[in-house]
């Protein structure tokens, strides 16, 4: 496959925004095809180099950060190999282009000290602006879940999509968009561990399902400290829907105390079960701790240190 395929790990969007012509002659042996002087598209849009001086950034680029150990690496194949696959850009007042999509090969190419770039000049409004940097955001490999859910978001606040519409353009279908966008209802902490790979996608879509944000929160830690395989947590996830089907937490016994209700809503997260605490009029009362399962009766004892 050459640079200037469609790859397919693409999705309709990008390319349908951008409109690769297949009139492009992709690059023969490595070469660079793109000559000093522009090339006219089919599409109306043009191949050339430009002064990297006169390119401005994207001012709708989502992504913030960039390896730079990972730009050191392809600033030295640019160098030796030269830039293989265009920026793209869009034309400005004068002699200025604005950044479409390729910010991190423009960055290489500085460090690989490059005057001139090769690029993709194209007619592009703002919104349109938005959606190309968002899409070659989410469709980088190396994104994680959180950074997608919040480009998702975006396209759908910013670019005014519905989730049919947002799926089309990154071609992906709308279960799948629905579930990166549920990973923002989660506690900022889980999304933290999301965005910093603690905790796996198949985790955070089992603490989904979880209502109780203390009891997401004690799953998460119990994730973190005791590394719980996803297979486990949708176990301990099930475990606690099928005890409070009908209630967060069990009903107060008439006369119970507010100390004692907050203590039985404590013990309740804390065990991430229903836990009833029976109080009598001398004080004397029990604790009860229901379990589903061996394993889950294991689990109680543990945090029992028994």
């Amino acid at each position: 496959m050459t640079s200037f395929q469609r790859k397919t790990g693409l999705g309709k969007g990008l390319s349908a925004l951008l409109d690769d012509s297949d009139s492009v002659n992709p690059p023969k042996n490595g070469v660079n095809p793109v000559s000093e002087t522009r090339q006219e598209t089919s599409n109306n849009s043009a191949i050339g180099n430009i002064k990297i001086s006169d390119i401005d950034t994207n001012p709708f680029q989502p992504r913030t950060e960039f390896d730079q150990v990972a730009l050191i690496e392809l600033s030295e194949s640019i160098k030796i190999q030269g830039l293989i696959q265009p920026i793209t850009v869009r034309k400005q007042t004068g002699n200025r282009y604005q950044l479409i999509s390729g910010e991190r090969r423009l960055r290489a190419s500085r460090l690989a000290g490059l005057t001139e770039i090769p690029a993709y000049v194209r007619s592009a409004n703002d919104q349109q602006m938005l959606e190309m940097a968002l899409i070659e955001n989410i469709q980088r490999e190396n994104l994680n879940a959180i950074e997608v859910a919040l480009s998702f978001q975006r396209m759908l606040e910013e670019c005014n999509l519905k989730q049919e519409q947002l799926g089309e353009r990154v071609g992906k279908n709308r279960t799948t968009v629905t579930n990166y966008l549920r990973l923002l209802k989660l506690p900022p902490v889980i999304q933290i561990s999301i965005r910093d790979q603690k905790i796996s996608m198949g985790h955070a879509r089992a603490l989904i399902n979880v209502e109780e944000v203390d009891k997401q929160l004690f799953i998460h830690q119990e994730i973190i400290d005791k590394g719980l395989s996803v297979r486990k947590v949708e176990e301990l996830v099930r475990s606690i829907n099928s005890v409070e089907v009908k209630s967060k937490f069990p009903k107060q016994p008439k006369g119970v105390s507010f100390e004692y209700q907050k203590l039985q809503r404590d013990l309740a997260s804390k065990f991430a079960t229903k836990v009833k605490l029976k109080v009598g009029e001398n004080g004397k009362g029990a604790i009860e701790i229901p379990f589903m399962s061996e394993d889950d009766l294991s689990r109680i004892l543990e945090l029992l240190d028994w």
